[in-house]
């Protein structure tokens, strides 16, 4: 699994979301390949490739330069509050 903080490539061309992601797992980076789809596209032929990895944004934003792509930062998400603990009984407002 990836780290918290993870860096996104993204590329419209399959092939070079696939080399940029050879080259980091090649450096010994975790890399994930995935479709990332956009808000309106319905043709699934339009959907880009996200290359998301814990490699330095320095090494993916050079990649992303080298084939024509973006570089986006994935924020880590924040933990889930534990639920809240509820009273069992209604509070009384008045005493008798």
């Amino acid at each position: 699994m990836i780290g918290p903080t993870r860096g996104r490539g993204i590329f419209f061309d399959e092939d070079d979301a696939r080399a940029v992601a050879s080259r980091l797992t090649a450096e010994g980076y975790a890399v994930d390949v995935t479709r990332e789809r956009l808000a309106g596209e319905d043709d699934d032929e339009d959907h880009p490739w996200a290359v998301v990895t814990d490699a330095p944004a320095v090494v993916l934003e050079l990649l992303v330069d080298e084939h024509d792509g973006w570089y986006d930062v994935e924020e880590p998400s924040e933990p889930a509050l534990p639920p809240l603990v509820l009273p069992t009984a209604p509070k009384r407002l008045k005493r008798d």
